[in-house]
Formats: structure tokens, sequence, C-alpha cells
């Protein structure tokens, strides 16, 4: 499909892959957020830069990137599953299992979400759309200047990048060399990067979360024990989901301003009888 991607490109990715699957695993056993887009754009500049302009760099570096996306992303999907499994005490072949039919499902239900998305926006991935998709945006750039090497990067890129590299490795040696009683005083730098990659809102979020829990532990620390992963859990698959209904509402030609209470049986019959006896 990609003429472009030369069989040894692939190669080289499947030789390299692993050991940033298993950075990508750490990361997220630390952060709790995988950081496979970050390698997948590692694969953009090195294989476009590879490739050259000349010979598809850009096509080579985007699909390249998708295929170290997906297989550095499974490392810390299979690993973040196994720990949930060990936490419930679920058997590790159900939890295969498991993996088997969700991606079963995932090549059914992902071409659906998709074509709701694209039936229900005609702009979508508009810059100014509502759903403007600005990462196409972002890895396309990224291609192009992926294929043009070095010298098409910012001034000073290369410096800082080798300049907070170092910074990390001196942190982690500092952390390890105090031992536990004054390293975990020391900040992680993969974690300090997550604000950095994301933005401050996940920073703040995490922060906010935290301090909830940390009130819930010192009002009913069993409880807390026993419900906080499920209450966060629910917290961000709930915001997720809410896309759904959201893309339903649009196909409906329902726009905002709109608003929605929940209300009681007995308040809503309440509600019903004065609207009735008002009309």
């Amino acid at each position: 499909m990609f003429d472009q991607l030369r069989w040894y490109y692939i190669l080289v990715i499947y030789v390299f892959a692993p050991v940033l699957a298993f950075c990508n695993a750490y990361g997220a056993g630390l952060t709790d957020w995988s950081l496979a887009s970050t390698y997948g754009k590692l694969a953009i500049f090195t294989i476009g830069a590879w490739a050259g302009s000349d010979h598809g760099g850009v096509l080579a570096g985007l699909a390249a990137c998708g295929v170290m996306m997906n297989i550095v992303s499974t490392a810390s999907d299979l690993t973040q599953d196994f720990k949930t499994g060990y936490l419930t005490l679920s058997s590790p072949r159900a939890m295969f299992v498991s993996q088997v039919i969700g991606t079963a499902m995932g090549c059914l239900v992902s071409p659906c979400v998709f074509w709701l998305f694209y039936k229900a926006f005609d702009d979508l991935g508009l810059p100014n759309s509502k759903y403007p998709a600005p990462f196409a945006t972002v890895y396309r750039s990224m291609a192009k200047l992926g294929v043009e090497g070095v010298s098409s990067l910012p001034r000073d890129c290369l410096v800082l990048c080798y300049a907070f590299f170092g910074f990390a490795i001196l942190i982690n040696v500092v952390k390890d060399g105090l031992g536990n009683r004054w390293g975990r005083f020391v900040p992680l730098p993969m974690a300090m990067a997550i604000p950095f990659f994301l933005g401050p809102y996940f920073a703040i979020d995490m922060c906010v979360g935290s301090l909830v829990l940390f009130v819930w532990e010192r009002l009913d620390a069993p409880r807390a024990e026993a419900f906080a992963t499920a209450v966060a859990s629910g917290l961000i698959c709930g915001d997720g989901i809410w896309t759904l209904p959201s893309s339903v509402l649009a196909i409906a030609g329902v726009e905002p301003p709109i608003c929605m209470k929940f209300l009681s049986s007995e308040t809503n019959h309440r509600v019903d009888k004065f609207l009735q006896g008002s009309s």
C-alpha cells in the first residue's frame, strides 16, 4: 500500500521496537500514561530523513510512525491490563483471551465510530471545525521536517534535547543514589515530562484528583482504598464516552446551547405537572 516504506525500514523498526516498547511500558507504569506517540515521532524523523524527500520520505515516515506506535503501545496496554487482572485476582489466561476478543471487537467498533464522526460532522478534520484533528496536521508537519534533516529544526532544538536528556539521566542517578529515605522527594523525570507533552490540563486534573483522594483517605481510609480506583475509572470513562452522545446529538441537529438536568422521579412528576398546568 505504501511503496515508499521499504522492507528494510520495517526491519529496522522491528529491531529497535522491543527496546522502545520496554521504555514505554516502564513509563506507563510510572505515570499511567502511554507515550507511544513520542516513539512514533522518533520513527517519523528517522525513517523520513533516511528515505529523503525525493523518495516519498513524508509518506514513509508517517507509515513508519503507525507501525512503531502500534508495536510500542501494545506493551504498555498489556502491562496495564495484566496489572488490573492481578489486582482483581483474574486468571492470566482469561486476560489473554479477553485481549483477543477485545482486539476483534475493536476491528469492528473502530470503523463504526469513525463512520459516526464522519457522517455527523461535514467539516471533520478541518482546522476551524469542532473536531479539527490537530495531530494530523502536526504529524504531517513533522514528517515534512523529517525529510529535510536536522537543519530544518528550530534553532537550539537539538541543544535543548541533549540538555534535558542528560538532565533526566542525572536526576535518576541522584534519586537512586540517595536511597528510599530521601530519594522519594526527588521527582521522576518521566512524570515531569507529561505536562510538557500533553499540556497543563492533565497535571491539574491529577493534582485535583490526588487532593480529593487525600481528603477521602483522611475521612474514611478503608472505603477510599476499596473504591478509589473504581471512582477514578468511572470519571475517566464518563468523560471520554460523552463524545458518542455528542455525535448523536449532532446527527439529530441539536446545537448548543443545550441544558440537561437529572431529577428524581418525584421531582420530575412535579415538573411535568407544573408544565402541563401552565400550558
